[in-house]
């Protein structure tokens, strides 16, 4: 196999997993995750990424004052999130959502149904790890761009090691509650999470994957 069907072998494999299995990653296959991720590129070698990864019953701590926060606490995200979704971002978000909901149950109009859906990005979809992913403040929406590519090579690097992952960026809403929890000081920016582990595969909310668009949606070649 050449380099590169190894990576788009990889690349197609990935996707976000929201049911894991109760088994724990041990800590030299995430320190291995952590190395190859910290080979990502980024604006001169700033290298703005940090990452706190929590385990057994530290998750399970992390899990309950995530999800009291999410419940009780408005959001309130370092960064602003997406001021809106129109066109094609506006047609994808509408079919991945379904797709999960389909996968999981849930009927169209069914608000109980969905609202108990997202508030699983709060119980981690059951992960038995989080990784916390933050960026230096002052170095703003560059710092946060070279983390895109750390969290793109961690989610790369877990997935050749059999680790399933799925980059959250609802954990990142409760920045305060997150800030509180792990006493991240205020230079850091929270940007996502990445909670992982070993996936259900017989979890329905495994049973679907999204599509990409096409490379005539992507790609302008000029002269």
């Amino acid at each position: 196999m050449t380099d590169i069907e190894m990576l788009e072998r990889l690349l197609t494999a990935r996707h976000s997993c929201r049911a894991f299995l109760d088994r724990p990653v041990a800590p030299e296959v995430v320190d291995r995750i952590v190395t190859a991720a910290g080979r990502a590129p980024s604006w001169c070698n700033a290298q703005p990424w940090q990452v706190i990864v929590t385990r057994g019953e530290e998750t399970e701590r992390f899990r309950t004052a995530l999800l009291s926060a999410a419940m009780t606490e408005e959001e309130a995200p370092d960064l602003p999130g997406p001021e809106d979704y129109t066109g094609a971002h506006r047609d994808r978000r509408r079919t991945c959502g379904w797709q999960l909901y389909e996968a999981v149950g849930v009927k169209k109009g069914d608000r109980e149904g969905s609202a108990r859906q997202a508030l699983e990005n709060f119980r981690l979809f059951g992960a038995p790890h989080t990784a916390i992913v933050t960026s230096g403040r002052e170095l703003g929406a560059y710092g946060a761009l070279d983390t895109g590519g750390f969290m793109m090579a961690f989610c790369l690097a877990a997935q050749a090691l059999g680790v399933a992952t799925v980059p959250q960026a609802a954990v990142a809403f409760q920045s305060p509650a997150v800030r509180r929890f792990f006493d991240i000081p205020a230079d850091r920016l929270i940007l996502c999470a990445i909670s992982f582990g070993y996936e259900d595969a017989d979890h329905p909310a495994n049973a679907f994957r999204t599509e990409r668009a096409g490379l005539d949606e992507i790609l302008q070649v000029r002269g």
